[in-house]
């Protein structure tokens, strides 16, 4: 992700009890999200407790907005509303700069 500025939608989610599908879903909006233009990657992980941090990276405003509009993410995000979350927040920021190290270099 060396191309910055770039921006970073943070998702982060407490899972309810009603996760019927919800792996099946969530591995759909995934793939969906990759085949978006001005999509650059995305990080998840979930803990035992149901507490859960998506983070997708897009090239601008526009594309976020795009995949925020597209049908099939607009009928999972109701469905996380009414049935998956018991609560969740969404940040989006702007990156500026970033940082790599690898173990040994």
């Amino acid at each position: 992700m060396n191309n910055v500025p770039y921006y970073a939608v943070i998702f982060t989610s407490q899972l309810s009890t009603e996760t019927d599908d919800y792996e099946i879903v969530a591995d759909e909006m995934v793939r969906l999200a990759k085949q978006q233009p001005g999509f650059v990657n995305v990080e998840s992980v979930r803990d035992e407790t149901g507490f859960g941090i998506t983070i997708s990276y897009w090239e601008s405003l526009e594309a976020i907005q795009q995949w925020k509009e597209h049908a099939a993410h607009t009928i999972a995000r109701k469905r996380g509303r009414e049935q998956w979350y018991e609560q969740f927040h969404t940040r989006i920021c702007l990156v500026e700069r970033e940082y790599r190290a690898t173990k040994g270099e």
